[in-house]
């Protein structure tokens, strides 16, 4: 169905691996329009997301300079759109998404990591903004979740100087959650999936609703939005058979309902 997406799902545990590997999988239009039809049709029995890259080398390298190089102004923010639309889908899905990191990160790779809920890495992986080398800026909202994750001096340097940190660097501030051994990567994501697959579905995605709305309210607004979705938590048969398993001691058969 799709020229560069390459995809298998187990356990309602969906793996979406971009396969460009010539280009070290670099995003171009078309890559990027793949992925947001494989977003808007995503499975609804599908419990996890997982995006990694093909290859040991490259999550993805960044966004396709071959492409860019002759657009003009127009052209230019209609891609960047395109690109920022696509990983804003990716944000806001109703479901937790997992970025396994198998190499370079940089550019767009690093923005599409960014839109992901939770980061993790290869002992290879390179994180980057370079794009000021280049004569742009970073155009998929790197500017924006980049300041959010690591703060606004960090973030300022790494764009600023177009640096590339390591997976320890990237551990060490906060933009990743672990580093693995590259042959582990991959098991690591999916152990991690499995635990999020044991606990009440609607539960998580009104908790990634929740730190989503949350991301730019004042902290009153931000506080009455949790207490709001909270309340609608008891609303689900899965509250009462969470509740319930707890205190008969068993576990817990969510439903999703």
């Amino acid at each position: 169905m799709y020229n560069f997406l390459k995809v298998s799902t187990e356990n309602a545990v969906c793996t979406l691996t971009i396969s460009a590997p010539k280009s070290l999988n670099a995003l171009n239009s078309n890559i990027l329009k793949e992925l947001g039809d494989f977003i808007d049709h995503i499975d609804e029995s599908i419990r996890v997301l997982i995006i990694t890259g093909d290859g040991e080398k490259s999550f993805v390298a960044g966004a396709d300079i071959s492409e860019m190089q002759n657009l003009n102004a127009e052209e230019g923010e209609t891609f960047g759109r395109l690109g920022a639309q696509v990983f804003r889908k990716i944000e806001v899905l109703g479901i937790p998404v997992i970025a396994a990191v198998n190499g370079f990160a940089l550019g767009g790779g690093c923005e599409l990591a960014m839109a992901c809920d939770i980061r993790i890495c290869s002992e290879n992986a390179k994180f980057g903004q370079p794009e000021v080398g280049l004569g742009i800026i970073p155009g998929f909202s790197g500017t924006y979740r980049l300041a959010k994750l690591v703060g606004m001096g960090y973030a300022k340097e790494m764009i600023y100087t177009g640096k590339a940190i390591r997976a320890d660097e990237a551990l060490r501030i906060g933009l990743v959650n672990a580093v693995y051994p590259q042959a582990e990567l991959l098991g690591a994501a999916n152990k991690m999936a499995a635990k999020i697959c044991a606990m009440a579905p609607i539960a998580i995605k009104y908790a990634k609703e929740c730190i989503n709305a949350e991301y730019d309210l004042a902290a009153d607004d931000a506080i009455a939005y949790e207490n709001k979705v909270f309340g609608k938590c008891f609303a689900t048969n899965d509250q009462k058979e969470g509740m319930t398993a707890f205190l008969t001691k068993r576990e817990a058969q969510f439903k999703n309902n």
